[in-house]
């Protein structure tokens, strides 16, 4: 790892011993003891942090990377690079002020990100995340040598530039939320209840502040994560940049998409505006923090933007021309209001199914990605002789047709099983 990697992870214990210790501990020692506690600590952290740092690096031996850690218990982590899905360089603010990154890689069945090599120059970390894309893309090993040290680093091409979302429409599309629509009417119930009691206890004003901090902090993380957002296509993957406080750049191969998620919710539609996801095969569905997923395929955009983006992931496929047709009509029972707007259909190349009320979905599934097909019936549909079936994928979420006809259903399961196999042979045939 970069020498300056032992500074920054003692600069980030610092703020996490700050928090630890508190207020209260500051003015029951002082601030004498308090600097005298706070020093010793981020010391200690500081003499872990260059030890682990003087003991952990990773070697790339033909189609793997072996990553070494630990002082007294040494433990070699062998990643397989076919199993690769996704490598993000991640820049948080100290590493963007010092010009370092961290590579996180992600790979099938991993429970969390592997390997997180925390910190790299940005040009090694760039240089790196392209050997291990090209051997986990079947390339030679051979054909991606490795860089000496101190060589200079050639220049990673940028790509093919699909679509940069501009600033201003990020943030007018938070504005269209409803957290930002419910903000005044927070603001005037915190005043009047301020008023009418006089004066408040620490706790109560605590609370309020929290509570209005979860509401506010989600639109803001949203635009800070999606700023400066771009998306590039290059040969057979997507390259995604994003963040203002901390950088993103993150890499999806295009053969490891699962789903395409469109979104339209309520506020957007008057603009026309929509949102695009990706589900990537095998990603850590069981981050804490869904930042750490390479879902984003467009924050925000307009149809047509929208259609020429899901034509480049899903090629043939037409965003405005998707068939969908509705549960029969004593599906009403079931859903009084959203019969008419939930559907299902079956593309030449995608299974589609549609769903939501006021904030309206569209997902896209390509038939080689279908792991398998399931048609469940539950006791009020049992009665109304209706089923569900549900196209499942190595992602986990998949797509389902909801409340069809029993004998649609089951003509409809087994369609899909069968076009998913007759694409599966296509691809490996390729």
């Amino acid at each position: 790892m970069h020498p300056l990697s032992p500074a920054l992870h003692g600069a980030k214990s610092l703020v996490v011993v700050i928090a630890g210790l508190s207020w209260s501990t500051l003015s029951r020692v002082g601030f004498g003891w308090f600097a005298v506690l706070v020093t010793v600590f981020v010391l200690g952290a500081t003499v872990l942090s260059v030890v682990s740092w003087w003991n952990t690096g990773y070697h790339l031996v033909g189609r793997e990377l072996r990553v070494y850690e630990g002082l007294l218990w040494r433990r070699t982590r062998a990643i397989p690079l076919e199993r690769l899905q996704a490598v993000e360089v991640v820049r948080p603010l100290l590493a963007q002020l010092t010009g370092l990154a961290e590579l996180r890689l992600e790979v099938v069945g991993g429970g969390k990100t592997e390997a997180p090599l925390a910190y790299l120059s940005v040009a090694e970390a760039t240089a790196l995340r392209q050997r291990l894309l090209a051997v986990a893309g079947r390339s030679a090993p051979a054909l991606v040598p490795a860089a000496e040290p101190g060589a200079p680093v050639a220049p990673v091409p940028e790509g093919r530039r699909l679509h940069a979302v501009r600033n201003q429409d990020l943030l007018i599309s938070q504005l269209l939320t409803p957290q930002a629509f419910l903000l005044p009417l927070g603001l005037v119930f915190v005043g009047a209840q301020f008023l009418s009691e006089g004066s408040w206890s620490f706790i109560a004003v605590a609370s309020t502040l929290t509570a209005m901090a979860g509401v506010v902090l989600q639109p803001i993380r949203r635009v800070l994560d999606d700023w400066s957002f771009r998306l590039d296509r290059d040969d057979g993957t997507l390259r995604v940049h994003n963040g203002l406080l901390e950088t993103r750049m993150q890499t999806v191969p295009l053969h490891r998409v699962q789903t395409v998620r469109a979104t339209w919710p309520l506020l957007w539609r008057m603009k026309g505006w929509l949102r695009l996801r990706l589900e990537v095969a095998g990603y850590s569905a069981g981050e804490p923090d869904d930042r750490n997923r390479p879902d984003r395929l467009l924050p925000v955009g307009d149809a047509g933007t929208g259609a020429m983006v899901v034509a480049e992931v899903l090629p043939g496929v037409r965003l405005d021309a998707l068939p969908a047709t509705p549960p029969p009509s004593r599906a009403r029972w079931l859903r009084p209001l959203s019969r008419k707007v939930v559907g299902a259909g079956l593309d030449e190349r995608v299974f589609v199914a549609r769903s939501g009320l006021l904030t309206r979905q569209l997902t896209l599934v390509p038939y080689a990605r279908i792991q398998s097909v399931r048609v469940t019936r539950g006791p009020v549909q049992r009665l109304l002789r209706l089923a569900t079936v549900h196209a499942d994928t190595a992602g986990g979420a998949g797509a389902a047709a909801v409340d069809r006809d029993l004998a649609d259903a089951w003509e409809l399961a087994a369609e899909l099983t069968e076009r998913s196999r007759a694409a599966r042979r296509t691809d490996s045939g390729r």
